[in-house]
């Protein structure tokens, strides 16, 4: 039997179990793209502006580790792309990992792999499909990222340049998602190795443009972003991102192969013999499986603070020259360096947010996958299952926050040499908190009265994040933005800390919790 047998079958099928969650993620990457470049055009709309952007952009190696190589930013199409860039390139890796890794890896660990191939499918049927429906859904991203560019006055070439190197990105970490599921025996552990490839791709990258040297060749990231549009148009880097795409098909049909259903190609770890007291409990149990989270997304979001502090007097120097970011960062009513921590520390509590979304909804996971159901056959209570999951991802956030607070009041201290205000900025991060338990409470009320509707918890983050990221640009309706929790937070240091919000919110954030846990009491499990 061919291999690729059913494979046509396998990908409908596919489809319509997604059909909503790729449409979600499509949407949103091509809607930032669209609206970031409005955003962005309209913001810089003389030459006197443009050309300060370059001047100030341009020679940051801040600035360029983050965003990418400086090029043609004395035109506001090299602004856009700069600009947008990194965001969907980034956002279209993603999406192709969790795709890919969820129908293979994820389909093979609770055995439905097993039971589809003792029907008429060929053995690599469903990852070809897998991949496939990754491959279209990068596709369908770049399509809207090209028509989105075509309306700010790109060529169509460069429009769909542009949107092919989105394209190509996708395609490579489809390909590095397959392979990954090949080698491990977990889906969580493919999804990681995925990951850590994307974050070395991304600092070779960021090394590779700051230093101007081979490095950037290392990287897929680099590849598309080398084709270094409207200055030179270049279509032959993702030639690269095709051939290494090919390749990594190549190897993970053979690696499929020479493995077992069911296994990865590399043997797992045993794990001692004796459980450590600390996994006795529910909470010790959830620790363990959370704590790996914990640590990634704390590096990142003090990674992410220290960018916003570092690059404070160089944002002041382009503020200056620019009335219109002028009027936007001081819309607050502050000066630029407070309206940047405004900035800052609201994006370490979005961090949080999907941190803490993500930890809840590991509950509905479990209950999915059917291992909260024999947990629940011995004396641990719903409340308590319930509870546990709830400690580590307030705890979590907190610790999240903190570090985003620390990241940024300590990057700005060194640029500036004053560390006066680095503990009054760390503890104004815990402001933050009240939104993250709002979203915390959303996550539990739908898992606890709608888990087939527990996507409507991450469609909260996303209004959030834009509302967050673009709102100030978008001139956004105020019903719209009010959706966001952290639209009602005091804009600390700007503001005086009003608590009056901050308590609001909190009750709110309990009494949703509450009711899910209500839910949660009273519906089947399962």
């Amino acid at each position: 039997m061919n291999s690729l047998e059913g494979t046509g079958r396998v990908l409908r099928f596919l489809l319509r179990r997604d059909r909503v969650r790729l449409s979600v993620w499509v949407l949103s990457l091509v809607g930032i793209t669209a609206a970031s470049a409005r955003a962005v055009s309209s913001t810089y709309d003389t030459p006197l502006e443009i050309a300060a952007y370059a001047r100030n952009m341009g020679n940051s190696p801040v600035t360029v580790a983050m965003a990418g190589p400086p090029v043609a930013l004395e035109t506001i199409q090299g602004i856009v792309v700069y600009e947008t860039s990194l965001t969907v390139l980034i956002g279209a890796a993603l999406m192709a990992t969790f795709t890919v890794v969820r129908h293979t890896r994820g389909e093979e660990e609770v055995g439905r792999t097993e039971l589809l191939a003792s029907t008429s499918l060929g053995r690599h049927a469903g990852t070809a499909a897998a991949v496939l429906l990754a491959a279209g859904a990068s596709l369908l991203v770049g399509l809207g990222v090209t028509a989105s560019v075509a309306a700010v006055d790109f060529t169509v070439d460069q429009a769909v340049l542009y949107g092919a190197s989105v394209v190509a990105l996708g395609l490579v970490f489809a390909g590095v998602a397959a392979t990954a599921a090949q080698l491990v025996g977990h889906a969580r552990t493919a999804v990681g190795l995925t990951l850590a490839v994307l974050g070395a791709t991304f600092a070779l990258r960021a090394v590779g443009d700051v230093r101007g040297d081979f490095l950037t060749w290392l990287s897929p990231i680099g590849w598309s972003q080398q084709v270094r549009l409207v200055e030179a148009d270049r279509w032959w880097p993702l030639a690269l991102s095709l051939a290494l795409s090919a390749v990594l098909l190549v190897v993970t049909g053979w690696l499929s192969r020479h493995r077992d259903v069911g296994s990865g190609v590399l043997p797992g770890r045993p794990g001692p013999p004796v459980a450590a007291p600390g996994l006795r409990s529910p909470l010790g149990l959830t620790w363990r499986l959370q704590k790996g989270s914990v640590w990634a997304w704390g590096i990142g979001l003090l990674l992410l603070g220290a960018v916003f502090g570092s690059v404070s007097n160089e944002l002041q120097d382009m503020v200056r020259d620019n009335p219109t970011l002028q009027q936007y960062f001081e819309a607050t009513g502050g000066d630029v360096t407070d309206a940047l921590f405004v900035t800052a520390l609201l994006f370490s509590g979005l961090g949080a947010g999907g941190f803490a979304v993500s930890s809840v909804l590991r509950l509905h996971a479990e209950e999915s996958s059917g291992r909260l159901e024999p947990m629940l056959a011995t004396a641990v209570s719903r409340y308590r299952a319930l509870l546990s999951p709830l400690v580590v991802t307030i705890v979590g956030a907190a610790v999240l926050v903190t570090a985003g607070g620390l990241g940024v009041s300590l990057a700005d201290a060194l640029v500036r040499d004053d560390f006066g205000s680095v503990a009054r900025l760390t503890a104004l991060s815990w402001v933050q908190l009240p939104a993250v338990l709002v979203l915390v409470g959303v996550a539990v009320l739908l898992v606890g009265w709608l888990p087939r509707a527990t996507a409507l918890a991450w469609a909260l983050v996303g209004i959030a994040f834009v509302v967050g990221w673009l709102g100030g640009l978008l001139s956004l309706p105020g019903w719209v933005s009010g959706l966001s929790p952290y639209d009602h937070l005091p804009l600390v240091p700007v503001e005086d800390l009003a608590l009056a919000p901050l308590l609001v919110l909190t009750l709110l954030g309990v009494a949703l919790t509450a009711a899910g846990a209500v839910g949660f009491r009273r519906r089947d499990i399962g």
